[in-house]
């Protein structure tokens, strides 16, 4: 959030508008949406979660030249924060990417058939991947995906019973704004992409989302009991804030 604009004044019968735009940031080119907003008295310039795009709110009826003048000044700020977010993929053979927090190496087999799956190799952590290998990306995912299935429905199963509370359903998801939610009525959605941080930080996120089962807000019963059932909670949600948008950045498409 930026420096104070006077809001110009345009009639309320216009549409507002939205503009999809290629903004370059440092030799990359970054996917930037532009929406006017009737409210705002500001511009506001955000970069959505893995670093993959950027929102840019504005009051209705900004000119153009406002917008470029403040995406000009603040390349610097743009550059400082997107300089975390990798441009090189890892998703490839020869990559490597994380699995419940251990760094594999990727391996594509170069056979048709066959599972996806981890394997120490004299050692060495290893995500051995099959089929075309186009299809790498896919097939990885449907394995993370799986495999956060089965480590979040464990840990919510012992989290919910030590609460007393049912769960009606546990869903997986490549959600970008948050990691997980929880409905009034005891549906359990999780980003499957959890499955690539420290079991520790998975433990954690079964717990927050079991924990709403009981207390449906961010109050200090809710932090109590999501401590009662994940001691380790800071530790879990300081990993979270520092490296949670680089798993959000990796592409598997």
């Amino acid at each position: 959030m930026f420096a104070l604009l006077k809001k110009p004044v345009r009639s309320r019968s216009r549409p507002l508008e939205t503009v999809k735009r290629t903004l370059h940031v440092g030799g990359r080119a970054m996917p930037l949406t532009i929406r006017e907003n009737r409210r705002a008295t500001r511009i506001t310039l955000r970069i959505e979660p893995g670093g993959r795009a950027l929102n840019l709110t504005v009051p209705a009826g900004l000119r153009k030249h406002e917008i470029d003048d403040f995406l000009d000044r603040h390349q610097g700020w743009l550059l400082t924060r997107l300089a975390k977010f990798s441009t090189e993929n890892p998703v490839r053979h020869g990559g490597r990417i994380c699995f419940r927090g251990v760094s594999h190496r990727i391996e594509h087999t170069g056979t048709l058939r066959g599972l996806t799956e981890a394997v120490m190799v004299d050692g060495e952590p290893i995500l051995k991947v099959s089929g075309l290998e186009d299809h790498m990306g896919r097939r990885l995912s449907a394995f993370f995906k799986k495999e956060a299935r089965k480590d979040l429905e464990a840990l919510v199963a012992r989290h919910a019973a030590a609460i007393r509370k049912p769960v009606k359903s546990v869903s997986m998801k490549d959600t970008r704004s948050r990691w997980g939610s929880c409905s009034w009525d005891g549906n359990l959605s999780f980003s499957w992409r959890i499955v690539m941080a420290p079991p520790l930080v998975i433990d954690y996120l079964a717990a927050h989302e079991v924990a709403h089962l009981k207390e449906m807000n961010h109050g200090p019963k809710f932090w109590a009991l999501c401590k009662e059932l994940c001691p380790r909670m800071e530790e879990a949600r300081k990993w979270l804030k520092q490296h949670g948008s680089q798993l959000h950045a990796i592409d598997f498409e």
